[in-house]
């Protein structure tokens, strides 16, 4: 049955793994923007990890100090009991003085180790976030080559000799219009120069005709 189990777990698994290929086979920017925040959530929980083990070491180095105080403590009234000769005393204060000999030891064996831990920590989790970098800086290079793609598929189905909005078409209607402007400002100016003229001969026949009248 376990057998069982395993093999259908390990075919599910086969089967997302092919979904996955399949979708960033066509899709490849957007599988990595999905890659990218999974490392950025996976390295955030990380951050926390480790945040927290460097709080444990603060209470860790809390009880060292709190212990070597009473160590120190305990190892005075050891003194002065052995010289008061009490011997309930002074094997009260030798059974506390071994007790925090051991917890200290423990402590500092504890911190040791956990210094250790945190370098470790501290250099994975740098190398993850260097890691997300890297990833970002892909994802910019990838976009830009997308974005290249598609501006060339868009000027090459503009350019085709067979679409309806080619600039051949574009430019023999710009060309019409052009035509047309040209003709109408031609126009205007032969009229305006009609204009002129007319007025230029009215002119001359309102003077010849107030020069006849002062001679008659």
């Amino acid at each position: 049955m376990t057998s069982l189990l395993k093999r259908f777990k390990y075919s599910i698994e086969a089967d997302l793994h092919e979904l996955f290929d399949k979708k960033e086979s066509k899709n490849p920017i957007a599988m990595l923007n999905q890659y990218i925040r999974e490392a950025e959530k996976q390295t955030e929980q990380t951050g926390k990890l480790l945040q927290r083990h460097s709080q444990l070491k603060e209470q860790l180095q809390l009880e060292l100090k709190e212990t070597t105080n009473m160590l120190e403590k305990r190892t005075t009234q050891l003194q002065l009991a052995q010289q008061s000769g009490e011997e309930d005393l002074i094997q009260f204060a030798l059974q506390e003085v071994e007790n925090y000999n051991t917890r200290q030891l423990t402590l500092t064996n504890s911190i040791e180790h956990i210094n250790k831990e945190l370098i470790q920590l501290e250099n994975k989790f740098e190398t993850m976030k260097h890691k997300i970098k890297d990833m970002k800086v892909r994802q910019l290079q990838l976009m830009g080559k997308e974005n290249v793609s598609r501006a060339h598929h868009k000027m090459d189905h503009i350019l085709q000799s067979n679409n309806e909005t080619n600039f051949d078409e574009l430019s023999s209607y710009i060309d019409n219009i052009a035509n047309k402007i040209e003709k109408d400002y031609k126009k205007t100016q032969l009229e305006a120069r009609l204009t002129q003229l007319e007025n230029k001969n009215t002119t001359i026949a309102l003077k010849e005709e107030n020069q006849s009248n002062e001679t008659h």
